[in-house]
């Protein structure tokens, strides 16, 4: 944006070098004439500290804005206008940068999107969150057999980390056997290093999905919700000891007892008894 300063300059050296007269020089640069000769009243000395003072804070300080660099030339001892501060910034093209964007990380795929056709072929897991009858939040790793709906685990602890998240995974392999892939949206848990780096060594491909687009892990999104609904909406979970025993006894109950719908109403027990009888 040029500012009527310039605009004047630009009048006085188009009109000085004799490209055109006054009159259409101030009309094609958009200036009064009355404008273009008014004279230029010279600052007086305090001005011009309090305009360089600014100029340096401002650029001392290139995340304050006007209010906070007039808040700093307040204790120093000017008597100063927000006003004055924001005209003498915007005349030196002084402002607040936005803040780049953050581009959030991704986990790399070392699989190709897969729809599980039998047991251990594609598990999933995610994070679920609730709190204690006393507001202390619990963390929940859920673990899931896209095939079988077998829940594989759920770890319940205060806080989770990546560590956790491999001994949990590697607990449920000693139990219910190795996965060929495994499904997680970019949580920093499931794309940091090393995870990436033991399911590479352990052959169990990654399947990451989209950022934002919870449906593609759908399997895990609706236990998710069977989960808070019979489970966690209807305890009053005092600490977390206790919230460990009920939600492991649910567990228990939801592979073993409850009927799975798309498992023809067998239970995930149930229905890998099925296929071995099958088999």
């Amino acid at each position: 944006m040029v500012s009527p300063a310039q605009k004047k300059q630009a009048v006085a050296y188009v009109f000085g070098h004799g490209f055109c007269s006054e009159r259409r020089a101030c009309r094609y640069l958009g200036v009064p004439r009355s404008t273009f000769r008014y004279p230029v009243k010279l600052p007086q000395p305090h001005q011009v500290q309090l305009h360089q003072r600014i100029v340096a804070l401002s650029r001392h300080y290139p995340r304050y804005g006007y209010r906070r660099i007039r808040a700093v030339l307040e204790r120093e001892g000017w008597s100063v206008s927000r006003k004055q501060v924001q005209r003498i910034r915007r005349k030196e093209g002084l402002k607040v940068r936005p803040k780049p964007q953050r581009i959030p990380r991704q986990g790399i795929s070392t699989g190709l999107p897969t729809q599980a056709t039998h047991r251990n072929h594609v598990w999933t897991w995610d994070f679920i969150f609730d709190r204690t009858d006393k507001g202390s939040t619990l963390k929940m790793l859920t673990m899931l057999d896209e095939y079988t709906r077998q829940c594989l685990a759920i770890r319940v602890e205060r806080q989770i980390r990546s560590g956790q998240v491999l001994a949990t995974l590697w607990q449920a392999m000693m139990t219910y056997g190795i996965p060929e892939h495994i499904r997680s949206d970019n949580g920093s848990e499931f794309i940091a290093q090393k995870i990436q780096e033991w399911l590479k060594e352990s052959q169990i491909k990654t399947l990451y999905i989209d950022p934002g687009s919870p449906w593609q892990n759908g399997y895990i999104e609706s236990f998710h919700s069977r989960f808070r609904d019979e489970c966690l909406n209807r305890e009053w979970l005092l600490n977390l000891r206790e919230a460990r025993v009920v939600i492991e006894d649910w567990r228990q109950y939801y592979n073993i007892e409850r009927p799975h719908s798309r498992l023809g109403y067998l239970s995930p027990e149930g229905f890998i008894a099925n296929q071995n009888v099958s088999l």
